[in-house]
């Protein structure tokens, strides 16, 4: 299906960032569409995670700007939700409670955090542990509940930063699945930062290749691939080897 005439969600012009004499983002120019799923790839160390930063105010830009909707970025305005790579689940409250806290902080209305929280419940499978606490919980489960908490915010956009480094490939491809499904559920923007070639080519509809230091955008390549996604597919290791290639020789 043709989306390429989306809304820009967000737009990145000109985006540098410097640490004193170290140029990390040089000049950096992009923009991701409305209920796009874009992940970013590139050599370890290039500043991925330094742009994820710039987008929430973390870190300031040097020059530049990134836009939300038109309006320059501001986690003040805007709902943008950050799930880390590290399990990060309040543990002294349930999985319910955890799902509930950051509606409970915007004051959404009763009734409506109950639907949302509950739909998130059973589309991440954790209906069950609902009343059990974190450290009850494998750590595989627990990350759900941190996706499941970003969802239920229904976020402008959703930050995710190798959420799932730490996990086995069994687990990893189980909860890329359930990310997919509440993409295309709840209509989310997702800016997706990897650095494992083929969960980048499983996961996206567009892959963001970066360069080394002083990091700029190299390429933006289209995944022209249905989800589910097969590994095996000819297409799907051709897309995986020129990625490879692509930044082997920044």
């Amino acid at each position: 299906m043709e989306r390429d005439n989306r809304e820009v969600k967000v737009r990145t012009e000109n985006l540098t960032k410097q640490f004193g004499d170290l140029l990390v983002l040089d000049n950096i120019s992009f923009d991701v569409k409305k209920n796009e799923f874009l992940c970013v790839v590139g050599p370890t160390g290039c500043g991925k995670t330094t742009f994820l930063n710039c987008l929430t105010k973390i870190y300031t830009p040097s020059k530049g700007e990134i836009y939300i909707d038109g309006e320059p970025a501001d986690p003040k305005r805007h709902n943008i939700s950050f799930v880390f790579q590290e399990p990060s689940a309040f543990p002294w409250l349930t999985v319910r409670e955890n799902l509930e806290f950051g509606l409970g902080v915007k004051k959404v209305d009763k009734k409506e955090i109950k639907s949302r929280v509950d739909k998130i419940l059973d589309l991440m499978g954790l209906k069950d542990v609902e009343n059990a606490y974190p450290r009850e919980l494998s750590v595989s489960v627990e990350q759900r509940i941190i996706i499941g908490r970003s969802f239920v915010m229904q976020p402008d956009l959703l930050l995710m930063d190798e959420p799932y480094g730490q996990m086995d490939i069994k687990m990893r491809f189980y909860l890329e699945d359930e990310v997919i499904r509440l993409w295309k559920e709840l209509g989310s923007t997702v800016i997706f930062i990897t650095h494992n070639i083929e969960e980048a080519v499983y996961l996206a509809e567009r892959v963001l290749i970066l360069t080394n230091k002083p990091t700029t955008v190299k390429e933006s390549l289209k995944i022209d691939l249905p989800h589910p996604r097969n590994i095996a597919d000819p297409k799907f290791i051709q897309y995986r080897n020129y990625i490879t290639e692509a930044i082997k020789w920044w």
